[in-house]
């Protein structure tokens, strides 16, 4: 694994799932934390955890990212803190499951604005510093939707492809610089992400852990990935639509992923 020591590691959607599991794997390797999410009391008993567990300086900011303007504001206090950021993982987004046509525009607009406006919004403000030192590592959480078409979950397959897109080519245009850029694509995984759907059709194959995929973040990051899918059978999925043409690909994934209530 990466050495993390004396480092500090700024972590969204950290109050649960992949968030914490990061926030609690990269304490066990010396970082300490910025941890970003919505909930500020559950952000607070993580942090002590971690801070009693691990023996590192955790702070907390609560943020809702999808909001406008938040981007800016998260950095405004990371930098009034005279908090220094070498690590960033932007974790933090949210799925939709069901016909487009009759989604609600304004979940739509939240929902991209938090899983990709964000995301290249927070690696805008805090890269630029890390190239400036040539040392860092940004990581942004893509999905293994982002390799297809996603019917009825159109939206979210998108904003994860774009989050891929855009991390490897990050990763080629800083890798010189000494700063790596990781995209990294889990499959399902344990989390209350399915909560949050609400369907369980959205989910298939086996689930991982959110501590298995942050450990293959983790160890991909090491070798300096572009990109790294968690998983073998994630793996082979991922690896499908070079094998079927995108019509194809489409009709197998709107076939799994159909709403019950539409037969």
């Amino acid at each position: 694994m990466r050495d993390f020591t004396a480092q500090r590691a700024l972590v969204t959607g950290a109050s649960s799932g992949i968030g914490e599991a990061f926030a609690v794997e990269l304490a066990g390797l010396g970082a300490d934390l910025v941890l970003v999410a919505r909930s500020h009391d559950r952000l607070d008993a993580l942090a002590e955890r971690l801070e009693r567990e691990s023996g590192v300086s955790v702070e907390v900011i609560a943020c809702d990212l999808a909001a406008p303007g938040a981007g800016e504001r998260l950095a405004a206090e990371v930098a009034g803190r005279g908090l220094r950021i070498d690590v960033l993982v932007n974790n933090a987004g949210f799925a939709m499951h069901g016909l487009f046509p009759y989604a609600d525009p304004a979940r739509v607009a939240e929902q991209i604005a938090l899983n990709t406006a964000a995301v290249a919004d927070l690696t805008g403000r805090f890269l630029p510093a890390m190239v400036e030192r040539r040392h860092g590592a940004v990581v942004n959480i893509s999905s293994t939707a982002g390799f297809q078409p996603l019917p009825y979950m159109a939206v979210y397959g998108a904003t994860k492809a774009f989050v891929l897109s855009f991390s490897e080519a990050l990763w080629a245009e800083v890798r010189p610089m000494g700063v790596d850029v990781l995209a990294l694509c889990p499959g399902a995984t344990q989390t209350s992400f399915f909560d949050v759907v609400g369907a369980e059709e959205a989910s298939f194959g086996r689930r991982q852990t959110s501590q298995q995929v942050v450990r293959a973040g983790l160890r991909a990051l090491a070798k300096r990935r572009p990109s790294v899918v968690s998983g073998t059978a994630n793996s082979a999925l991922a690896k499908l639509p070079r094998l079927l043409t995108r019509a194809a690909m489409a009709r197998v994934t709107a076939r799994t992923l159909r709403p019950r209530a539409q037969g």
